[in-house]
């Protein structure tokens, strides 16, 4: 069964720091290139990083410097690490997987709040 769990969304004060783990499993991991999206209220969901196989990151400008991408292939994880974050940063969190060839997955997303 395929399956990406994200975890350790919540609440964060402006500027604070928090990091999201994937947990991937029914798949084989290393084949595939991974991303986080966020969708905030009323808008469009907008892929923030992603990493490929090679772990060649990439990100939106609005957090580059900010936040960073990570995988570990043999625990199956992808990370975001996100640092300095804003307000404008609140939105739900979601884990993607995809590979040329093979249906893209999809966690169940994860809530990060930035208030004070």
């Amino acid at each position: 069964q395929v399956q990406l769990v994200e975890s350790g969304g919540g609440l964060v004060q402006p500027g604070g720091s928090m990091r999201l783990s994937c947990a991937a499993s029914g798949f084989i991991f290393r084949r595939y290139v991974y991303g986080w999206y966020r969708q905030a209220p009323g808008k469009q969901r907008e892929l923030v990083a992603s990493i490929s196989v090679g772990g060649i990151t990439d990100y939106v400008d609005s957090v580059k410097g900010r936040f960073t991408i990570s995988r570990d292939d043999v625990k199956n994880m992808v990370y975001l690490q996100m640092t300095s974050l804003k307000p404008e940063d609140t939105a739900v969190y979601y884990c993607n997987a995809r590979a040329d060839g093979y249906s893209a997955h999809w966690g169940q997303g994860t809530q990060v709040t930035v208030s004070s």
